[in-house]
């Protein structure tokens, strides 16, 4: 399961004489990531010195990259029929969302609830000879706001609704790793305008990154928690105070340093969030209808003649 997304590096960090004639806000261009959902590990990074430029300049390494078996999720930038088309045809699967103005025809209902919408519909008209495709349109109420996520994965029995949507939330984990590169590890300064420097400066934070991500990994296994329970900016800032111990020959591994619970102060672990009351969410393939008057009105009842009519 791969994420993918991009992401528009900040102005040029004019301290160098050599920068002294770059226009003031001129952007360091444009890179792509693709990160493991389930490691945060970068894939694959792209790099392109112009700063507007759109996703879809990156769909063709993408499609090379991208093996037979991947779920890959993205947002409506990489909106492409084609785009979609090709990765259905190399036995790889997506998510993402559907477009407002997005035109598709309904061709079956899956399961229906106050809650949820499944149905398998065709998308796209073939205007200007793009594919038209036959994909899965989920639709999830949150609080008072339908989302509407669409997938190429057919079958409920392989990803059921509520998964679905519970992934495509996930994709958020790629604005965490930008954010992380950036705020917290110093790409927000490019401090050389050359399009090798940039590059250089790029990747370094990249490799550091992932020794990051590794370390606060093992942080997690130590602790017996995931690592969703983990600060990696606490971990990073936590490398300071162990260097400072280990300068005073008080520490010589930072994993035991970081764990130990003397320096729990150091607030490696997440501060545990107040959260609501929430019923149970059903998972299953075809979730059922909840106040409904007869099973009928469930796709599923109908289809295995349960109930026969009477209310639920």
């Amino acid at each position: 399961m791969w994420i993918a997304d991009a992401s528009t590096l900040e102005a040029l960090f004019r301290k160098l004489k050599s920068l002294e004639t770059v226009p003031l806000g001129q952007l360091g261009g444009r890179i792509c990531a693709v990160v493991d959902l389930e490691t945060r590990f970068p894939v694959e990074t792209w790099f392109k010195s112009e700063p507007y430029a759109h996703e879809s300049n990156f769909v063709p390494k993408l499609l090379e990259l991208t093996p037979d078996k991947t779920l890959l999720i993205v947002d409506r930038g990489f909106w492409n029929f084609r785009f979609f088309e090709e990765l259905i045809k190399g036995k790889s699967d997506f998510i993402t969302r559907l477009k407002g103005k997005a035109k598709y025809q309904p061709l079956r209902t899956l399961s229906r609830s106050s809650q949820h919408h499944d149905q398998l519909i065709r998308l796209g008209t073939g205007y200007q000879g793009n594919p038209i495709l036959s994909l899965r349109l989920v639709e999830v109420k949150h609080d008072s706001t339908w989302y509407r996520y669409l997938t190429s994965v057919l079958d409920p029995e392989v990803l059921s609704p509520y998964i679905v949507a519970d992934l495509y939330a996930r994709r958020w984990r790629i604005e965490e790793t930008f954010l992380t590169l950036k705020r917290l590890l110093g790409l927000s300064y490019l401090w050389t305008g050359s399009v090798n420097g940039i590059q250089l400066q790029l990747w370094a934070t990249w490799l550091f990154y992932v020794v990051l991500i590794d370390l606060a990994d093992e942080v997690a296994a130590e602790l017996s928690m995931p690592l969703e329970r983990i600060s990696v900016e606490m971990v990073f800032r936590g490398l300071y105070h162990f260097s400072v111990a280990y300068e005073q020959g008080k520490a010589t591994d930072p994993v035991t340093y970081l764990t130990a619970p003397e320096n729990q102060d150091l607030g490696v672990v997440k501060a545990p969030r107040a959260r609501r009351k929430k019923p149970p969410l059903d998972l299953s393939p075809f979730p059922h209808s909840e106040g409904l008057t007869n099973c009928y009105e469930c796709l599923t009842c109908h289809q295995w003649g349960i109930g026969n009519g009477r209310s639920t």
